[in-house]
């Protein structure tokens, strides 16, 4: 199941924009063995991942993402 949303990072008024892949399973693909096997984090309106990942990392997240990629996987993983 895709799932899309937009969260705020811990710099005030700073919303990012993510969307992610999950099962109801973990899975050998997921992050951590976890039930997300693709996400990507952005910066809303802004095409630069800062986060990406599909079956493996290719963008890890970095500074402030990291935030918003805990907060991502607290909900979906």
């Amino acid at each position: 199941m895709w799932s899309e949303g937009i969260l705020t990072g811990p710099e005030p008024g700073v919303p990012y924009k993510y969307w992610v892949k999950h099962y109801e399973e973990g899975s050998e693909f997921g992050i951590d063995g976890g039930r997300i096997s693709k996400l990507t984090i952005r910066r809303l309106n802004d095409h630069r991942d800062l986060c990406n990942y599909d079956r493996g990392w290719d963008v890890k997240p970095a500074g402030e993402v990291r935030a918003v990629y805990a907060m991502v996987l607290e909900k979906y993983n």
